[in-house]
């Protein structure tokens, strides 16, 4: 919501969780249009006894609670031609509204959005839409009649967003490299450090209500931040090092391979998730058992039992396989210890290696991170694309 808000000029300034509690919600309301002009809901729509928003914000805006027919033939029609389930009186329920809200169509389920305007004590028309929980149903709302009855009631000033992703060093490494740059942002610019999985997301937002020039401003203080860490640049734009490894495959018409152990598909995972990527990525061979590495990849048992399948060696066999069974032109391979067992004295949980390259020529890398087995997959994925991503800007 807060992304779409941003979009059409929309500033959000709080975003508040509470509890299925009614004197809870009551008080978080009070509160939100104390200082905003706009409060959006989601949650507590359902047909169950823990939803109470309807009945809460009937009582709140001095309502009663009605049949609304549209709605009526729109649960019905859902029930008996499309789920072809008995329809239940809870379900009825669905179709009561407060009488003095604006009913918003949920084509996507059930629980209809509703819409309410008061005055505030300075005269302001305030604005609050209740939404469904379900992300998918909140979504179509917001897109289909939220945002544009907004922009038709609001004023709304500009706001410009700009965002690149770095890796190789700590935010704040990176704050001190540009503290003098970021004392001389113009007013209506802020810089945001925003890390996540050894990487920091640096995001520069433009706002202003007068300057038309906003966009113009903004764009080149990204540019000037573009070339103060250019060392550290994965890619220009709100994405992770998958999108800027597929879109430089694309590029360079490409392909690649992956061979996963410790990560089990997660690097695929990455890549497929993305529209387009067949046109780079060719698959994945999941060598979680010892078996596949030598049944599949040609990993040496002599190799696996004087190594172990967690050492450079190993996973340099696994890449070497994996590139002449699949004919990519780059590959990656992991292998390590996720956690929480599994680690030893020499090999601790966390304990990875990661091998990239191509046929003729590859990097490896150890790694070794701290933290619960979903993470400890999650960065070594990440790690991984990285390694390879730097390989094939590298070369020649």
């Amino acid at each position: 919501m807060a992304q779409q808000l941003n979009a059409i000029g929309i500033w959000v300034k709080r975003r508040i969780a509470v509890g299925d509690d009614k004197k809870e919600i009551q008080q978080a309301l009070d509160e939100a249009l104390s200082d905003a002009d706009i409060v959006l809901i989601t949650g507590g729509l359902g047909p169950t006894a823990d939803d109470i928003t309807k009945p809460l914000l009937c009582e709140y805006f001095g309502g009663k609670m009605i049949t609304d027919e549209k709605v009526l033939q729109h649960v019905t029609h859902i029930f008996q031609h499309i789920l072809k389930r008995p329809l239940l009186e809870r379900n009825l329920k669905q179709a009561e509204v407060p009488d003095n809200c604006r009913v918003l169509m949920n084509q996507k389920g059930t629980a209809p959005g509703m819409w309410f305007e008061k005055k505030g004590e300075n005269g302001t028309n305030k604005i609050i839409v209740s939404l469904p929980g379900v992300p998918h149903e909140m979504k179509g709302i917001v897109t289909e009649k939220v945002l544009p009855l907004l922009q038709t009631k609001q004023k709304t000033s500009t706001i410009i967003h700009r965002t690149l992703l770095t890796a190789g060093a700590g935010e704040s490494f990176i704050a001190e490299r540009l503290q003098n740059w970021e004392a001389d942002l113009p007013e209506t610019i802020k810089l945001a450090y925003l890390p996540n999985y050894g990487m920091v997301r640096l995001r520069l937002t433009g706002r202003d209500r007068i300057d038309s020039d906003i966009e113009r401003l903004t764009e080149k203080k990204f540019e000037e931040l573009q070339d103060l860490v250019s060392d550290l640049l994965v890619i220009a734009a709100d994405a992770m090092p998958e999108k800027a490894l597929g879109d430089l495959l694309l590029a360079k018409n490409k392909t690649i391979a992956t061979a996963e152990s410790c990560t089990g598909g997660y690097i695929a995972h990455l890549f497929t998730s993305m529209a387009g990527a067949s046109g780079f990525y060719k698959g994945s061979v999941i060598a979680y058992d010892n078996s596949i590495k030598t049944g599949l990849l040609n990993v040496s048992k002599n190799l696996l039992e004087t190594k172990g399948a967690v050492s450079e060696e190993t996973v340099t066999a696994m890449l070497n396989g994996l590139l002449e069974q699949t004919g990519a032109d780059y590959g990656i391979a992991v292998s390590g210890i996720m956690g929480p067992r599994g680690g030893s004295e020499e090999k601790p949980v966390g304990t990875v290696w990661v091998a990239a390259g191509s046929a003729q020529q590859h990097v490896t890398k150890s790694f070794h991170f701290r933290f619960d087995r979903q993470r400890n997959i999650q960065l070594t994925a990440v790690q991984a694309v990285l390694l390879l991503l730097q390989f094939i800007r590298s070369e020649p």
